[in-house]
């Protein structure tokens, strides 16, 4: 089971997060949001297998947690 933590992500930190049962990791990049964050989601091995439509996606900061 995952389980976000309550930290705000930084420019720079890599977090992980489930959409859809899948876990995502990717780095969160520079950007006015408020209530989000948006994650670049290159850093991933596997996101071509993934078949996932983006390289970018916006997550909520109740949604993931940061591993760094």
């Amino acid at each position: 089971m995952f389980y976000p933590d309550d930290k705000v992500a930084q420019p720079g930190n890599v977090v992980e997060f489930v959409r859809d049962d899948i876990l995502f990791k990717g780095e969160v990049i520079p950007n006015q949001c408020q209530r989000s964050v948006i994650v670049d989601l290159k850093v991933m091995d596997n996101l071509d297998e993934i078949d996932f439509e983006y390289d970018r996606t916006v997550v909520a900061h109740e949604n993931y947690r940061i591993l760094s």
